[in-house]
C-alpha cells in the first residue's frame, strides 16, 4: 500500500481552524470592545441628562428662593403697614373719647379745685392740683366717682399748701378712664 502522508493536510486545516478561531475571536474583543463603549456611551449621556435636569432644578430653586423672599419682605412690609393702619384708626377712635375725658374732668371740678397738671397714661390719668380745704377734694373724688367716663379715683398724696390759704392743700390723685356702657357696645 502506498504511503499517504495526510499531516501536512490536517496541519493546514488546523491552521485554518487557529486562523477562524483567531478572527472570531477579535471579532468577540471587537464587539464587545464597541458594545462596552456603547454602554458607556449611554451611561454618560444618562448622567449628563441628569446633571442636566439637577442644574434646571437648582436654577428655577434658586429663582423661587428669590420669588419667596420677595413674597416674606412684602408680607413684612403688608403688616407694618397693617400695624400703622390699626394704630391710626385707634388713633382716630380715641380722639372723641379723649375730648369727652376732659370735658367731664371740666365739669366734675368742684369751686375752690385748680388742677396743676394732667397727665394720661394707659388708660388711668393723673391729677395733681390744688384745693381750698380737704372737703374740696372728697368732692372732687365723689364727682369723678359718679362720672360716667371716670372711676375709681384713687388718691395717693394730700399735703397743707399754707401758703395758697390756711387750709389749702396741694394734692396727687389717680382716676381710671372707664367708657359709658353704650358706647362700649357700639364701639365693638
Amino acid at each position: 500500500m502506498a504511503q499517504i502522508n495526510l499531516l501536512p493536510w490536517r496541519e493546514e486545516r488546523r491552521a485554518e481552524r487557529k486562523k477562524e478561531f483567531l478572527l472570531v475571536l477579535g471579532m468577540v474583543v471587537a464587539v464587545g470592545i464597541g458594545l462596552l463603549l456603547l454602554g458607556d456611551r449611554y451611561v454618560n449621556s444618562q448622567i449628563d441628562n441628569q446633571k442636566a435636569r439637577n442644574q434646571y432644578l437648582t436654577d428655577n430653586i434658586r429663582v423661587l428662593d428669590q420669588k419667596v423672599a420677595e413674597i416674606k419682605e412684602l408680607q413684612r412690609r403688608r403688616n407694618q403697614l397693617l400695624d400703622r393702619m390699626r394704630v391710626i384708626q385707634e388713633l382716630q377712635g380715641n380722639r372723641p373719647i379723649i375730648v369727652r375725658v376732659l370735658d367731664q374732668l371740666v365739669r366734675t371740678v368742684p369751686d375752690g379745685v385748680f388742677y396743676n397738671s394732667l397727665q394720661s397714661k394707659a388708660g388711668d390719668i393723673s391729677i395733681a392740683g390744688i384745693a381750698e380745704s380737704n372737703n374740696r377734694v372728697s368732692s372732687l373724688m365723689r364727682r369723678l366717682d359718679a362720672s360716667d367716663w371716670l372711676q375709681q379715683p384713687n388718691l395717693d398724696s394730700v399735703r397743707a399748701a399754707t401758703q395758697y390759704g390756711d387750709q389749702a392743700t396741694t394734692f396727687n390723685l389717680k382716676v381710671k378712664v372707664q367708657l359709658p356702657d353704650s358706647d362700649t357696645g357700639a364701639g365693638e
